[in-house]
């Protein structure tokens, strides 16, 4: 017999743009993000019997990230997922689980003959500022962030030495190489059991993920890398230091090979 051992659904590519104008100086402010909200619960009823009167409509959860938005700041996004999150955990008493993912795209103030433009912005690359929000009946919400298309390259100051070798093996050592990947980088918060301490943890939001963008550039360039695994393990040790609330941290850093060719004349 057929039985249901899990189920989630949600609403993905929920894209949000919102406005801060400073009547006083002109000044705007922009941020953009893409918005994934997924629930879980007692959903069973649903699949099992066609009862979509435990069906809270996707439609819905776009709607309400759109008023989430009007009535709320949307940064730092760590804030705005968190609130999103418990909304739909305490409005619902059916749903025992609400995730909500947050990418902020990425707009840089121009400057127009040498200052900085009051309404003008620029897409200066692909990376992004990622968020994962999971609010969890009875046990708080849990806050993952992370940066994420940080493409970078140094064209020297990396070797690779000392791996094993066999007979498959055709890679040869390198004391020097171009080192390049693209950095997708996360640290994992305590536990924060409401909405108010989110709210109190605010001011640490922005200024990890500033510590945590500068450490890795600065890593990157500065270490005399002997392996990926190497280089991107003193940036954990470096980010669990400089955030004490900041329990666990990952790093993805895929190379990006650039291969020698050798020109005989």
């Amino acid at each position: 017999m057929a039985k249901l051992s899990a189920a989630q659904y949600g609403k993905d590519n929920i894209r949000v743009y919102k406005v801060n104008r400073n009547e006083q100086t002109g000044v705007q402010d922009v941020v953009e993000m893409t918005v994934c909200v997924l629930l879980q619960g007692d959903l069973e009823t649903s699949y099992t019997q066609a009862d979509n009167s435990v069906i809270v409509a996707t439609d819905t959860m776009k709607n309400t990230v759109y008023v989430m938005a009007r009535q709320h700041p949307v940064t730092p996004p760590e804030l705005f997922g968190a609130i999103v999150a418990t909304h739909f955990v305490e409005t619902y008493s059916h749903i025992h689980h609400a995730q909500v993912k947050i990418v902020t795209h990425r707009w840089t103030r121009m400057t127009v003959d040498g200052k900085p433009h009051p309404h003008s912005f620029i897409r200066d690359g692909a990376e992004t500022r990622n968020v994962e929000a999971v609010a969890n009946e009875g046990n708080g919400i849990d806050i993952r962030s992370a940066i994420a298309g940080l493409l970078v390259l140094k064209s020297t100051g990396s070797d690779f030495r000392g791996f094993i070798r066999d007979e498959y093996t055709t890679l040869p050592e390198v004391d020097d190489r171009i080192l390049s990947t693209e950095v997708d980088c996360g640290w994992i918060w305590e536990n924060l059991m409401t909405v108010k301490d989110v709210e109190a943890t605010v001011p640490m939001f922005d200024e990890a993920w500033s510590n945590s963008r500068d450490i890795t550039l600065q890593t990157f360039a500065k270490d005399e890398s002997a392996s990926v695994q190497n280089t991107m393990y003193k940036m954990c040790e470096q980010i669990l230091a400089a955030v004490p609330m900041v329990k666990a941290v990952d790093y993805s850093l895929p190379n990006k090979h650039y291969f020698e060719i050798a020109f005989e004349i």
